[in-house]
């Protein structure tokens, strides 16, 4: 959500913005947010006036019945109850205009960077930097479950049974690496400076309006039945929760987070080879990075957040690189956002492994989240105080399950063994490889 102010004093900049996603579709928005701003303020007038007219009233009755001049206090009585009847009716009409103003301004874009790339959908998204130069293997690559199938490391089929597409069984020392990979990612974000978080795995309604637009919502996350409760997309959803509605203070910034947890998604509309075995799924584990800092600060946030996650692929002897997102393709609340991508010898091309995402103060309008700053001083060079709202961002640190196919494909060596590289080793009791099942 924007700033209603960046609305009013510059609606056309907003506009601009709007077509620069392409979504014009949403350009009448602008207008509406603008005549509700009105009717909201104009009725906010007249009912501070009407309310210190009643106070003004209760005075002169009071007055009226002591000098004994009952039927003028009769008229201001009738006046003063006139007066509340219509603050009633203004009470009630603001809350209407609230919610539609609040429906509105949600589904208004939140302002891009300057720098990022104008393009119609991912298709147009712009390679970064590059991580490791990607090396031909001598030998074809299978397809990863073929990969997993001979390491004896995966059951589809007994998932397909207890659960229905989209889910797994990893077993023996591929499930050891699984595990291996998240810890290895704690500590190298514990490593970075990092607190270690294991957040709620089900967030309220008001939370999940928070992190993300209805859209999104409607397509990834899973509703408790009879509860008001989902299951969580990302942990990000109920580590940015957690500050819903607190005012923090500045030297508590910036708060840098690192958590695990499992996550749930619908994935409507997966398809065709690349989208089964464990590339798109319905369960999976993650651990996340989130930043909670000043405004300030958020750019040089963003850059770090991206590079830690090439970081450690490139120390698991992954080849990674950025690839920028374009307008299109940045959701609602991004100002900014890049996917990191690692390289698959099989398909030899890159494929998606996480993201990272700035997304200045929008959601932390929507959550409510402050801090409280006493670093800026008033005419009279006093030093005094002022509430902001807080930047807030987000990136996967490692999801295994996807980045494990990059893995796979990366070490697998030619007689079907999965070289492991140095940094893994102390999680998978010194091996430093799988071997094929015989």
């Amino acid at each position: 959500m924007i700033d209603i102010n960046l609305i009013r004093e510059n609606p056309e900049l907003v506009k601009e913005n709007i077509k620069k996603k392409f979504q014009d579709k949403k350009l009448p928005l602008v207008d509406e947010v603008l005549e509700l701003d009105r009717k909201k303020r104009a009725l906010q007038q007249e009912g501070d006036g009407l309310r210190a007219q009643r106070n003004s009233l209760a005075k002169k009755i009071g007055s009226l019945m002591r000098e004994g001049k009952a039927d003028e206090a009769e008229e201001a009585k009738e006046l003063s109850k006139k007066n509340n009847d219509r603050v009633a009716q203004i009470e009630q009409e603001s809350a209407q205009i609230d919610a539609a103003l609040k429906k509105a301004m949600s589904a208004i874009p939140n302002i891009i960077a300057d720098d990022v790339p104008i393009g119609r959908d991912d298709s147009e998204n712009v390679q970064g930097k590059v991580f490791l130069e990607p090396e031909e293997k001598p030998f074809e690559i299978p397809y990863h479950v073929d990969i997993l199938e001979k390491l004896g490391g995966i059951d589809l089929d007994s998932a397909r049974r207890t659960s229905g597409n989209g889910f797994y069984y990893l077993t023996g020392d591929v499930a050891r690496l699984h595990s291996a990979v998240l810890a290895y990612a704690r500590d190298f974000m514990i490593d970075k400076g990092f607190t270690y978080c294991i957040p709620p795995f089900m967030i309220r309604s008001e939370v999940v309006s928070g992190v993300m637009s209805f859209e999104e919502m409607e397509g990834m996350m899973y509703k408790i039945e009879g509860e008001d409760l989902y299951l969580i997309g990302t942990s990000e959803h109920s580590m940015i929760g957690r500050f819903m509605g607190r005012t923090l203070a500045e030297g508590e910034l910036p708060l840098t987070l690192t958590s695990y947890s499992p996550c749930f998604r619908k994935e409507k509309g997966a398809h065709g080879i690349e989208e089964r075995g464990i590339y798109r799924i319905h369960q999976f584990e993650k651990q996340e990075m989130i930043v909670i800092c000043k405004p300030e600060e958020s750019d040089m946030w963003y850059e770090k957040m991206w590079n830690y996650t090439a970081e450690l692929f490139v120390s698991m002897e992954i080849p990674v690189r950025q690839l920028i997102c374009c307008s299109g393709d940045l959701a609602d609340l991004k100002y900014k956002s890049c996917d990191i991508e690692a390289w698959s010898p099989r398909q030899k091309k890159y494929f998606e492994v996480g993201s990272c995402s700035n997304l200045t103060d929008a959601q932390a309008r929507r959550l409510g989240i402050r801090f409280y700053t006493t670093s800026w001083r008033n005419a009279k060079n006093e030093k005094t105080g002022k509430n902001e709202f807080a930047h807030t961002l987000n990136n996967t640190v490692a999801a295994p399950p996807r980045m494990l196919i990059a893995f796979l494909e990366n070490h697998l060596q030619e007689d079907g063994s999965v070289y492991i590289p140095e940094v893994l080793r102390k999680y998978m009791g010194g091996k430093s490889k799988i071997e094929v099942k015989k």
